[in-house]
């Protein structure tokens, strides 16, 4: 069986763009695509807003945990995505680099998470597209 394309998503504190990212993508590539997230300087939860927003399409971010952003889990990565908020991530050759400007769902409430979680979404189906060459 080949390796499965890694996708790494970053933002700063991995508890609300990139975890609604890393939810999506596994749902939408069904297991075709390892996907991980992380953060430099991690929450100490997911933003509770979020995981609302998040149930309610059929995704439970519950037992989710914020996780620290480490080069090991940068080089393992095809794709390394950044969530418009200007993180520093090691930059290895054959790695790809992406930025998404997208608005941070931190203090929002969840009428304005919506849609951002949609934005997400959108980008993210295009990006299962691209890398599994599905139409």
């Amino acid at each position: 069986m080949p390796d499965l394309p890694q996708v790494l998503f970053v933002c700063v504190h991995n508890a609300g763009r990139s975890q609604m990212a890393a939810a999506l993508l596994e749902r939408h590539a069904a297991g075709r695509i390892t996907v991980r997230s992380a953060g430099t300087q991690p929450a100490d939860q997911i933003n509770p807003a979020v995981i609302e927003a998040m149930n309610e399409i059929g995704i439970d971010l519950t037992s989710g945990q914020p996780r620290l952003l480490d080069s090991d889990t940068v080089r393992a990565s095809d794709a390394v995505i950044t969530m418009g908020c200007g993180d520093a991530c090691p930059i290895y050759p054959g790695t790809r680099y992406l930025d998404w400007p997208i608005d941070d769902p931190a203090g929002k409430p969840l009428d304005q998470i919506r849609p951002i979680r949609d934005q997400i979404d959108d980008q993210v189906r295009a990006l299962t597209r691209e890398i599994l060459g599905d139409s």
